[in-house]
């Protein structure tokens, strides 16, 4: 972290998501108010997943508030240790977000207890014995904190500091942060969604700030057309060869636009009616939110949401709630799909379906979104020909394809677009949550094309809001 000396006004410090596309943690202090925007997990890479044992910058219990983005494990995962290390004070998020951010945290937890009684049996950990970062006693600390909020409501932090939610159609609940502190104002894009999200309308233009903190997964690409017949001949393929097809899917909105286009094409006659299982209990608790919404209404959702969603009961589709039934799945008796969780195999039931099925050539592993540096999924998409599992290499002789259409990260274009549609243009641009390359790329896209000041800041740097 940079010098602690004090500056004139209020300031922003990068505690997390720089020069890397996890760990989201952006700390805003004025005065002896101190505010966390984001509190994410790091993942991937175990250099980058390290840092999660590390000491955090600040002491958790001087921290007023945590505003949360959204409910996806890389920016609100990290929140049971900030409680574990002493943080007692407010997390303020959307309604949907506090309801999804408790069935993920709490699958964390139960995540992180399991592997590290996999590694204390097994003896493959290098830590004796090993241990979660948190556990559920944790989360449900950490539950009783949340605040829900309306989007558009100012939220009032501390003294001179509040906080405002927009929609930023990337999940259902999830947030532009905006941060007010003494006449400055910073907003914090969060992940932001696309336009033809099929059930979430697209997030508004920036509102007008002085720094804009904005995300750039893909600032380095554009999303390809939808092909539809990606998805679809792959399924076709691997039935026709007695397979399975395996989905590792995000549990929370991945999981939902699945089932969606499985259930487009099944309806067209596209790909053959097998069974689709969900296996994944915090997908289906997941599910039971957006249709939750759909039914209230929402206004982050599209018209006609709830007949989409229960569209997806046209499917032959099977809850597998309990492990002896995740287990059966490990080789089934016919062709089926299965979607579990994780999205890039780092964890949960679809690590043990791959270990048991990613050997057989019948069988095709569909890849469905971003595949962080040093995840399983990453190294399936680079044609990695074996994965360590468990303490054990598998060798990966099944089918491994890529379906980009699912992606609800803004691309390249998207996110140009969007900043260059802001009310009026920020003083600067802060660049993170993107791998090295796609970072710099969007910061020189942002001041070649919009003129804008545009910086790719370091991990633990410390500046002036504008």
């Amino acid at each position: 972290m940079d010098s602690d000396r004090v500056l004139p006004g209020p300031t922003l410090t990068f505690l997390g998501a720089a020069g890397t596309v996890t760990g989201s943690r952006f700390l805003v202090e004025a005065g002896d108010r101190r505010v966390l925007v984001d509190a994410g997990l790091y993942q991937g890479l175990s250099s980058l997943r390290r840092r999660n044992w590390t000491s955090f910058p600040v002491p958790p219990s001087s921290l007023d508030a945590v505003v949360l983005t959204h409910a996806h494990l890389d920016h609100c995962g990290y929140l049971p240790r900030l409680v574990n290390d002493g943080f007692r004070g407010r997390v303020v998020s959307t309604r949907d977000t506090a309801d999804l951010a408790a069935i993920v945290l709490r699958d964390s937890a139960h995540l992180q207890e399991e592997d590290a009684r996999w590694a204390n049996e097994g003896g493959w950990s290098k830590h004796r014995p090993a241990l979660p970062l948190y556990d559920s006693t944790d989360v449900e600390a950490t539950l009783r904190l949340f605040e829900p909020v309306e989007f558009g409501e100012r939220v009032v932090l501390g003294e001179d500091m509040e906080a405002t939610l927009l929609p930023a159609g990337h999940i259902l609940g999830s947030s532009i942060a905006v941060v007010e502190s003494d006449g400055h104002r910073a907003a914090f894009s969060g992940d932001l969604g696309r336009p033809g999200h099929p059930l979430l309308r697209p997030p508004p233009s920036p509102p007008a700030v002085g720094t804009l903190v904005v995300e750039s997964t893909y600032g380095d690409r554009q999303h390809p057309a939808p092909d539809p017949d990606v998805l679809a001949g792959a399924v076709r393929r691997t039935v026709a060869r007695g397979g399975t097809v395996l989905v590792p899917a995000f549990a929370v909105d991945r999981t939902e636009l699945v089932l969606l286009e499985l259930q487009r094409l099944t309806d067209a006659g596209q790909i053959p009616r097998v069974p689709v299982y969900v296996d994944s209990p915090m997908a289906l608790a997941a599910l039971d939110v957006y249709r939750r919404a759909a039914r209230r209404p929402s206004a982050q959702l599209r018209g006609g949401s709830p007949d989409c969603l229960d569209a997806i009961d046209r499917l032959d589709l099977h809850a597998v709630h309990d492990a002896a039934q995740s287990r059966e799945l490990n080789d089934p008796e016919y062709p089926c799909i299965i979607v579990s969780a994780s999205g890039m195999a780092t964890g949960g039931r679809i690590v043990h379906h791959l270990a048991h099925q990613v050997s057989d050539p019948r069988n095709c592993i569909v890849l469905t979104g971003y595949q962080a540096e040093g995840t399983r999924g990453r190294q399936l998409l680079e044609g990695e020909r074996h994965l360590k599992m468990y303490g054990h290499y598998v060798p990966v002789h099944a089918e491994v394809v890529q379906v980009p259409d699912f992606s609800v990260h803004a691309d390249a274009d998207e996110l140009v677009t969007w900043v260059g549609s802001a009310e009026k243009p920020p003083h600067s641009v802060y660049v993170v949550h993107g791998e090295p390359t796609a970072s710099a790329a969007l910061a020189r896209r942002l001041e070649a094309e919009l003129g804008l000041c545009a910086i790719v800041p370091r991990d633990g740097e410390r500046v002036l809001l504008d």
